[in-house]
């Protein structure tokens, strides 16, 4: 499900459009089958790789992105950012076998890199991609290394460094037809499913349809050689009671293998027990398959969760909490009057939580990191402003006016709490635009205090005017008048523009007490956080509300 194939593929199947897939190994039509030999010193850096090629493929603009989309998803969640496995791709008719995986110092290693012209030893390649933004962050898991892993073809040709780079000779392009793929890793697990995930959803654009011809991989210090990929599918035995248990049914073993084919996978009733087994075969584009639990899942999902019964709880005494109650109508207001929820990291750096927001630091507010790996996370925020803005800054390119909030907790420290410091929800706002958005705020503000029942203060409801003075000259609040809230105008916060700004008060209970500020930011803080429109910002603690 991590690319458009995937989810066509198991859409297609799920709704009965096509059957599960008979994904195959199909030898070369000459017979002679392309190789890799694996020499003993890579088990010093990256000691495992596999291989498959996939003939004839029709390659479009749209697949083809889809086909370099789906490498990198792959890289940053099941391959660990590379550590685990690294994916090389590679056009078959620029290069020529049998390849060789080799470990050699930086300094023999020589190549033009992908999409470069100048040729460089693996010392070089390392200086030039320091400070790349995409390859910089992978350049550690070798760097420090005496060897350097490297694939060769029969003509000493570079193929890939990996998990770094692949060489520019053979790139793949849209023209190309015949497509080898490398896998080098260090769990063998990983590089099993990288290789199938590969595989499987690309051999459906191969003039045989999800036949992929395989690799023989030769690597006798270490007993690995083996023919890769593995495309044999897994069998497990699973109870038809405990499907039926655990999701409230009482569905027959062939109605159950009935659900389970929708889900890509073979089940018939067991030969051993037929009305109380069933036996699953499960593909290797499945590998999210792990145990019986994941069948029952799939069996739910086949079934209709909601079409499952309802199923009584009586033993547990659990509830929400009311804060989190008081927050979800907040979120559900400022999204019905159409803000969109963002949801920044909770760390941020001293300076974007103070300097950048014209405050001062006085050492008693927030909490410090005592060893924070970089400069971007370096305190608990006790603000919620700090994200919205990072968030407008890194969404500069979308059209203006922008509209977000969060509702989410900020810390500060506490010296009477058991821990020295407690959360304190809080909820905030953003406008971005080309005009300051002040009286959207303000709306948005009027809108989520109706919603939580607090009434907007008059004069002659609740604020008494000095004596001998106009009633709109200075106002203080009068304890015997009803709840609500009222504002009023602030000079000493230097995040706002002076003379745009309001302190929001409230009364609850007969208590009065200033729970947050809105405004139009200074051009300063603006500037600090690179933002050339102006922004209007609303923050308010809601536990005082409950």
């Amino acid at each position: 499900m991590l690319c458009f194939e995937g989810i066509a593929l198991m859409l297609n199947i799920f709704r009965g459009k096509q059957p599960t897939p008979n994904f195959r190994l199909a030898q070369p039509a000459n017979g002679n089958i392309h190789t890799i030999t694996v020499f003993e010193d890579t088990t010093k850096v990256r000691p495992l790789i596999a291989g498959a090629i996939l003939r004839n493929v029709k390659f479009t603009k749209k697949n083809y992105e889809s086909f370099i989309g789906l490498q990198d998803k792959l890289h940053q969640n099941l391959a660990r950012q590379r550590t685990l496995v690294a994916i090389g791709t590679h056009d078959l008719d620029t290069i020529k076998g049998p390849f060789t995986y080799e470990a050699r110092p930086p300094q023999d290693i020589s190549f033009v890199p992908l999409n470069q012209t100048k040729k460089m030893n693996g010392e070089e390649l390392m200086a030039f991609y320091e400070k790349d933004r995409h390859l910089g962050r992978y350049l550690h898991i070798i760097k420090d290394k005496p060897l350097y892993p490297v694939i060769y073809d029969a003509n000493r040709v570079v193929c890939s460094l990996p998990p770094i780079i692949n060489g520019d000779h053979s790139k793949i392009t849209l023209n190309s037809k015949n497509v080898f793929i490398e896998c080098t890793a260090t769990d063998q697990t990983k590089l099993e499913i990288v290789l199938n995930m590969m595989v499987t959803m690309f051999s459906v654009y191969a003039a045989e349809q999800f036949a992929v011809e395989p690799v023989k991989v030769i690597s006798d210090h270490n007993g690995q050689t083996r023919i890769t990929p593995h495309l044999t599918s897994r069998t497990d035995t699973v109870e038809v009671d405990y499907l039926n248990g655990c999701l409230g049914l009482s569905e027959s073993a062939e109605s159950i293998c009935k659900l389970l084919t929708k889900m890509a996978v073979t089940a018939r009733p067991s030969s051993k027990d037929p009305q109380g087994l069933i036996d699953v075969t499960i593909p290797p584009m499945r590998a999210d398959i792990l145990q019986r639990c994941d069948i029952m899942e799939d069996v739910g999902i086949a079934y209709g969760f909601n079409r499952l019964p309802r199923m009584s709880v009586t033993k547990t005494v659990g509830a929400p909490l009311s804060l989190n109650k008081l927050a979800d109508i907040v979120r559900l207001e400022c999204g019905m009057a159409g803000w969109s929820e963002v949801m920044p990291l909770i760390l941020c750096s001293h300076d974007e939580n103070f300097a950048w927001l014209n405050r001062k630091d006085d050492g008693k507010t927030a909490v410090r990191l005592a060893n924070p790996k970089t400069a971007e996370y370096q305190i608990v925020r006790t603000s919620l402003i700090p994200g919205l803005l990072k968030t407008l800054r890194e969404n500069k390119s979308h059209s203006v006016p922008v509209k977000i909030f969060e509702t989410s907790d900020v810390v500060y420290k506490d010296a009477a709490a058991e821990r020295r410091a407690r959360n304190e929800r809080h909820w905030a706002a953003a406008w971005y635009g080309k005009a300051s958005g002040f009286e959207e705020v303000h709306g948005l503000l009027d809108r989520v205090m109706a919603m939580l029942r607090q009434a907007f203060i008059t004069h002659e409801e609740g604020l008494a005017a000095a004596p001998g003075k106009a009633v709109d000259f200075d106002v203080t609040p009068v304890p015997t008048k009803r709840d609500g809230y009222w504002l009023e105008p602030v000079d000493d916060e230097p995040t706002f523009f002076p003379g745009r700004a309001a302190a929001v008060h409230v009364r609850v209970g007969g208590k009065t007490r200033r729970v947050g500020e809105f405004g139009i930011l200074h051009p300063s803080v603006l500037d600090n956080f690179e933002l050339r429109y102006p922004v209007s910002t609303l923050e308010l603690n809601l536990e005082v509300f409950l």
